[in-house]
């Protein structure tokens, strides 16, 4: 009999966002897959967790993903995690859902902390239809995805890093219109949480006035007719 894999969500901030399921499941599993094991050494032993951890991140998921498909057809019980919010989204997990799938192994996807989710309710712009960009690319390919977006009627929704959040705001400013409404969120659900409300014109000022901290979530208006 098969093992079963589980998606488990960590916080994306404050450390009581863990619920009490995802606790329960990590202490129960054989092994937990975590993107970077010193991070989450932090979580585990907040909640006294002391499942066995194996470091499973975008730069070994393809060599180690049979090995762990392995060791779930054997019968084990294997969480994933990453270092903040949902597996699978703008972090590793779809190669291994996917071989999951392919071998017909069970999969779990536990409900929890996502960083957009928050960003987008308190942003003020349409929610009921919106459209997860996530990262843009660095280089390759950024100038065409931005492009692509310009008449994207659904509210946009995109990751970024503090150190790259003017440059974003810039480029998407230039493409999409500088009177687009927008929303920047950081440090969701910790102590220094912010949401900063404007045009992409706005925003871009003030990230390149002040030196802002934190993963940031950044919610564009769509296209109007």
């Amino acid at each position: 009999m098969s093992g079963k894999l589980y998606f488990v969500p960590t916080p994306v901030g404050n450390l009581k966002d863990m619920t009490f399921r995802a606790v329960e499941i990590l202490k129960e599993v054989d092994v937990i897959l975590a993107e970077d094991t010193r991070n989450s050494g932090i979580l585990l032993k907040h909640y006294e967790i002391e499942t066995p951890m194996r470091a499973y991140h975008m730069h070994n998921e393809h060599q180690a993903t049979d090995d762990i498909v392995r060791q779930l057809n054997d019968g084990q019980q294997i969480a994933l995690i990453t270092d903040a919010g949902t597996p699978g989204i703008s972090d590793p997990g779809y190669f291994l859902a996917k071989a999951c799938v392919d071998h017909q192994i069970l999969i779990e996807c536990l409900p929890g902390a996502t960083a957009f989710v928050p960003a987008l309710v308190v942003s003020g712009l349409p929610n009921n239809e919106f459209t997860f960009v996530g990262f843009l690319p660095v280089k390759k390919g950024r100038k065409t995805k931005i492009e692509s977006l310009i008449n994207e009627k659904n509210t946009l929704i995109f990751y970024e890093s503090p150190h790259k959040i003017s440059r974003t705001l810039k480029d998407l400013s230039e493409n999409l219109g500088a009177d687009r409404r927008a929303s920047l969120s950081r440090e969701i659900s910790k102590k220094f949480e912010e949401t900063l409300r404007g045009t992409l014109a706005e925003l871009t000022e003030i990230t390149e006035k002040r030196n802002l901290k934190g993963e940031m979530v950044l919610i564009v208006e769509g296209f109007k007719n």
